[in-house]
This record gives C-alpha cells, structure tokens and sequence, in this order.
C-alpha cells in the first residue's frame, strides 16, 4: 500500500479515530499524541488487515486498543486525575444534528467515567455497529455484547436521574 493510499482510508475514517482519541483523551497535547499513535500503529499492521472483517472494525479494533494501551500508559506515568474528562465537550460540540448538545456532553461524560471495555462498547454501539461487529473488534460473543450493552445502559440512565 502507498502512502496515498493510506491517507486515503485516513481521511474516510478520521471520525471513528477522533470518537475514540476523544473519549481516551483528557488534554488536546494527549489527544493528538494517541493520534499520532493510532496512525502509527495503523500504518504498521496495514499490511496483516486480510479483508476477513470491514475496513472500519479493523481501524476501530486497531484504535481502541491502542487507546486502550495508551490510557493505561498515562494512568501509570501519573496519578489519575479526579473529575470528567473535559474532552467530552469538545465531542459533543463536533456531534451532527444534535439537537441537545448539553444532554450530549454528559452523556459522553459519563461514558468517559467507564472502564475501557465498557466505553469502547459504548462508543461502538453509539456509533451504531452491529453486535456481532462489536463483539469481532472487542473480542467477547455477541450476546455478551448485548448483555453489557444493556448493563451500561441502565447504568448511564441512572447516572442521568441522579444528575
């Protein structure tokens, strides 16, 4: 593949990579490092993607676990910060016909407040992808990814009544 052929697949899937460098991401100098990380690692293992999965859940497995690795990476170099992750705002002020960008913001604030696996799930299925794509980028069974699904769901409206 050649360089132009990868910014291409770049450019269409820049919304998936910004979700997921947003939602793993407290600071802009951070977001763009994880960025860079994801194109990185993106660029090496381009070559393993055989076509068996769409473009788009090999680009998200490939993000949200480096994301993944990444958070882990700053939870260890510092004392985990207190507080909502302030780069949820800046998602929801980049969400296409919203029409409550306030109940927005605090949702993926709340979203951000997930363990890893649950906000990936949740990031995945607001992005409406099927659960049997969710389940090939994260690794579990499907009707484990529905179990979840529901589980956080119940979890984030509760959150919202006692906001």
């Amino acid at each position: 593949m050649d360089k132009e052929e990868f910014i291409n697949i770049l450019n269409d899937h820049r919304k998936l990579i910004y979700k997921v460098c947003n939602s793993y991401c407290q600071d802009t100098g951070n977001r763009q490092d994880l960025e860079q990380e994801i194109v990185l690692q993106l660029w090496r293992s381009i070559k393993k993607f055989d076509g068996r999965v769409k473009l788009s859940t090999w680009i998200y497995k490939v993000a949200l676990n480096t994301a993944i690795t990444f958070h882990r990476n700053e939870c260890k170099q510092k004392n985990k910060k207190s507080g909502l992750d302030a780069s949820v705002i800046a998602l929801a002020e980049h969400q296409e016909d919203c029409e409550d960008e306030d109940k927005i913001a605090l949702l993926y604030q709340f979203i951000g407040q997930l363990n890893e696996m649950d906000k990936a799930l949740m990031l995945l299925y607001l992005d409406n992808t099927k659960h049997k794509e969710i389940a090939d980028i994260i690794g579990i069974t499907e009707s484990n990814v529905a179990t979840k699904i529901a589980r956080i769901k119940k979890k984030l409206k509760e959150q919202f009544i006692n906001h």
